[in-house]
């Protein structure tokens, strides 16, 4: 038997949508924007290099924490808890699992990959291709209900990059020095922190259980401050994608000796 938009008892449409716009612009652009950042990600990984500037003390956010006895020397600021790992292994592939995890298991996220790549569906007012819908009850999908859970980590690796941000106001000849390096940085932490932080998950763990506002003062200003920023969540969702890439991307360029940092004091 049929089912879903050719389930008996439906309108029968035989036009796939009587949409005259370009409905298809965005799931095919959000589609390739998540594409070029896990094969982006994917390669940085398995690079095992490039991922530290000594000079400057830039550490790029992919490979930060570097935990490893593999990491170069001055790359890994909380020790190396983890013995060395063979070459075919990545370093960051702890950093990757816990951020790829967030950002997959995320609202904003589900609803672009959903429509991207599943066209489930592609857009409203045209049906998704499958014939039954069983939601996010059944394995695998299930597993994106662990949201909350990769929250907690993903925003204590938020405070490890602002560990590395303070890091990076490092004098080339010593003391406290800046450039173009460290502004970069501190603009991926400012989007990944507003990423974070305007999560719905955030929300709810800040008021989500209270039965009394007045209770709990301080939980409410919380709650205030990320209810102010959630609806702006899934733009900061994309900004801190561009911005995590782009810092890579220039630390890389450092650490191999591509380019020299523009540095703006000592």
């Amino acid at each position: 038997m049929k089912a879903g938009v050719a389930a008996p008892g439906r309108a029968q449409i035989p036009e796939r949508t009587y949409r005259k716009d370009r409905w298809w612009g965005w799931p095919l652009s959000m589609g390739a924007v998540l594409l070029f950042f896990v094969v982006y990600a994917t390669i940085r990984i398995f690079m095992n290099k490039y991922y530290w500037a000594p000079g400057e003390h830039y550490l790029t956010p992919i490979y930060s924490p570097c935990l490893s006895d593999s990491c170069v020397p001055g790359s890994s600021h909380f020790g190396t808890p983890l013995p060395e790992v063979p070459a075919f292994l990545p370093m960051a592939v702890i950093t990757f699992i816990i951020l790829a995890g967030f950002r997959a298991t995320c609202y904003y996220y589900r609803k672009t990959y959903y429509r991207s790549f599943f066209l489930s569906p592609a857009a409203c007012a045209v049906p998704e291709p499958r014939g039954k819908y069983s939601g996010e009850r059944r394995f695998p999908l299930i597993l994106l209900n662990s949201h909350r859970y990769f929250f907690y980590l993903a925003l204590i690796f938020a405070l490890v990059n602002v560990y590395d941000a303070v890091l990076s106001f490092h004098g080339k000849d010593g003391g406290v020095g800046m450039g173009l390096g460290t502004v970069i940085i501190l603009i991926n932490v400012a989007a990944l922190s507003m990423y974070t932080l305007s999560c719905h998950a955030c929300r709810h763990i800040m008021g989500g259980k209270l039965k009394s506002f007045s209770d709990h003062p301080i939980r409410y200003r919380y709650w205030q401050f990320v209810s102010k920023i959630n609806p702006k969540h899934g733009q900061w969702a994309m900004i801190s994608l561009f911005t995590v890439i782009f810092t890579d991307a220039y630390i890389m360029s450092v650490s191999a000796g591509w380019i020299t940092d523009l540095r703006i004091f000592n």
